[in-house]
């Protein structure tokens, strides 16, 4: 076997083999597993940050309860994502009064992922979804 063969032959498990890793870390890190995509949470607070980042936007919120105020994390798409749908940077800044609907974490944890957002006035922030 000429070394040319040999190299060729010993490096095409590992470069299957890697991209198969790469395939699956890709794969998992979209997964909404994390996310009850069954239930929906409607929260009413006020925008405490917009974190506006690839691979995924974030909003925190503040929301009032029993316990005084509540600081949620709701995760949204990439900024190509939200752009296409109408949702811009400048669409929500700290202080804004907005409604969201989001799935909550299966964890009980105060997060969830985005759903749908109405502006203080009850207009939908983006194109509504």
């Amino acid at each position: 076997m000429k070394l040319r063969e040999l190299l060729a032959a010993s490096t095409l498990p590992g470069v299957v083999g890697a991209a198969s890793l790469l395939a699956t870390g890709a794969e998992a890190h979209h997964s909404a597993a994390m996310f009850d995509k069954s239930k929906t949470v409607t929260l009413a607070g006020t925008v405490k940050e917009l974190q506006w980042t690839s691979p995924h936007c974030w909003i925190q919120l503040m929301v009032p309860g029993d316990a005084g105020l509540s600081e949620w994390s709701i995760e949204m798409g990439a900024p190509f994502e939200l752009l296409r749908n109408g949702v811009k940077r400048s669409s929500l800044k700290p202080g804004d009064k907005v409604t969201v609907v989001i799935n909550p974490a299966r964890s009980g944890s105060m997060g969830g992922l985005f759903v749908s957002a109405v502006d203080g006035a009850g207009q939908p922030i983006g194109n509504g979804h």
